[in-house]
């Protein structure tokens, strides 16, 4: 029986991947072999020696110890994708805000007082306070071309505006997902030069944080749209104040709010609901339940943050997979401690990334527990187990 103890609400799609029969799942599982969560902080959290993964239902895994983690060998897997539209309708949600000053508009309407005339007559003299423009020619530069970002540029493909995209990192399979009419820019400050809309779609690591600063906003069309719906913290919010207040910015959307932001001008803030839709937790869900269902099960490694994708074809009963530093010998002290053992390898694969590696390996009989804890007093071995 496998034990995954839950925080926050789980989809009940995802959680009925896991049969009944196999896996306790609960928010009070002790000793848990893995873990599933979406937005709850784990940093402060005590984790249980017993873990082996954590699932996080969703893309960013800003919540999670993901450096301690890897140093116990424990996968850290997200949700690349699953909540990838709702993200995206919600940008074109945030474009439509701020081009056609919908939320000045709706609070100007809900102040209306008077009679049916009074009101009418205050409509047609007030409406022209909130004339907007539409988006079509308009161009909008997208920085961070993963799931998210494609989507988006796709989107606004589709509406009839320039594109411009930024990401030195683009995987072969979402260039292969990229409307060809989307241009590539050569930088950061390149993209942000040009555009009259910009969106992220990074993880906020250092090399984003403050992303969008004063010296670049400077250099920034007059009029510009800045939004926001990736994670707090890779927008610098007093740098875009000051600018709207130069009539730099033209509005500013964003899906992080802040006692700073509240109540400024030409600011949008949403409560975090990006990934809010039903159809989005339980894509993410039932993601993070498969993933660590092919984990737990058969040692399989996919869309993990901190290792490599890893998949064997089963040869054998007996499969041991071995989590360790990515260091010169380490495969053939594990294969001379298993021989020792008299344990004969039929089939592996060992695969690396950055500074941690993983194998899996099916093997001709049982391993002995005396020879599981040689393999894990090896130097550089993170974690071992026996499926």
């Amino acid at each position: 029986m496998y034990k995954i103890k839950t925080y926050n609400n789980i989809s009940h799609k995802g959680l009925s991947r896991l049969p009944a029969d196999q896996y306790e799942v609960g928010e009070d599982i002790e000793d848990a072999d893995a873990i599933m969560l979406r937005s709850a902080k784990l940093h402060d959290e005590p984790i249980a020696d017993t873990v082996r993964a954590i699932g996080r239902a969703g893309a960013g895994v800003n919540n999670i110890p993901v450096d301690k983690m890897s140093e116990r060998g424990v996968v850290v897997f997200n949700a690349p994708g699953a909540n990838a539209n709702a993200v995206k309708e919600l940008v074109i949600v945030g474009m439509l805000m701020a081009a056609r000053n919908i939320c000045d508009a709706w609070q100007y309407s809900e102040n209306l007082e008077g009679s049916e005339a009074e009101v009418s007559k205050a409509v047609e003299a007030g409406k022209k306070q909130y004339v907007g423009f539409e988006l079509p020619g308009r161009t909008l530069g997208v920085i961070g071309l993963g799931a998210i970002g494609v989507e988006v540029a796709n989107a606004a493909v589709a509406l009839g505006m320039n594109v411009i995209g930024f990401d030195p990192t683009i995987t072969i399979k979402r260039a292969w997902q990229l409307s060809a009419d989307v241009k590539e820019m050569d930088s950061a400050e390149a993209l942000l030069n040009e555009c009259d809309f910009v969106t992220f779609h990074v993880p906020l690591i250092e090399s984003t944080q403050n992303l969008l600063n004063a010296e670049r906003l400077a250099t920034m069309k007059d009029g510009v749209v800045i939004m926001n719906f990736a994670r707090d913290g890779i927008v610098d919010d007093d740098a875009v104040l000051a600018a709207i207040k130069k009539g730099k910015v033209n509005a500013y959307v964003s899906d992080f709010p802040s006692p700073k932001l509240k109540g400024q001008n030409r600011v949008y803030t949403l409560p975090h609901l990006g990934a809010s839709t039903n159809e989005a937790e339980d894509n993410c869900a039932i993601m993070i339940a498969d993933q660590l269902k092919d984990f737990l099960q058969n040692g399989h490694i996919k869309n993990s943050v901190n290792f490599p994708n890893v998949k064997l074809s089963h040869k054998g009963a007996n499969r041991l997979a071995i989590a360790n530093m990515n260091r010169p010998d380490m495969v053939a002290q594990i294969s001379h401690v298993l021989g020792q053992a008299s344990v004969n390898i039929l089939h592996m694969v060992n695969e690396s990334r950055g500074d941690l590696a993983y194998s899996l390996m099916d093997l001709e009989s049982p391993v002995p527990e005396v020879c599981l804890q040689k393999l894990s007093a090896v130097d550089g071995v993170l974690s071992v187990r026996a499926l």
